[in-house]
């Protein structure tokens, strides 16, 4: 559990490693002429063209979290309370890590039974002891 997050968490996770992970090949290459004068020129024209492939790919992987998001189903989790957003049929809460679905088949408690419990848990925390 300790890995697993929401489907676009993930998108926003692989965009951030890549924009690292260029911007790292970057510095590395430049790196190379500090280190081998002009022998080290080659080194940093590759680093800095495959940095800059590597910042694209996350440009695009961060546009379509984007656009994934604004048409994503926005949703109230049962388990913190807080809106979250969901992709597909199945995803886990942004914030607390719950798995969420909206397919009756996979749930294993329903909206009614949860609705109980709540009542349930308010009704035996206001009474008086």
């Amino acid at each position: 559990m300790l890995f697993k997050s929401s489907k676009i968490n993930e998108f926003r996770l692989w965009g951030l490693l890549l924009t690292m992970g260029g911007m790292g090949l970057m510095i590395l290459g430049t790196a190379g002429i500090v280190f081998w004068g002009q022998a080290g020129k080659v080194a940093a024209g590759i680093g800095l063209v495959i940095g800059l492939i590597l910042m694209l790919g996350s440009l695009a992987i961060y546009f379509w979290a984007g656009m994934l998001s604004t048409s994503a189903v926005q949703l109230d989790c049962p388990e913190c309370g807080k809106l979250t957003k969901m992709l597909g049929k199945t995803d886990r809460c942004m914030f607390c890590k719950t798995i969420l679905t909206l397919d009756r088949e996979q749930a294993t408690v329903t909206a009614d039974e949860l609705e109980q419990n709540h009542l349930q848990q308010n009704s035996a925390a206001s009474t008086p002891k």
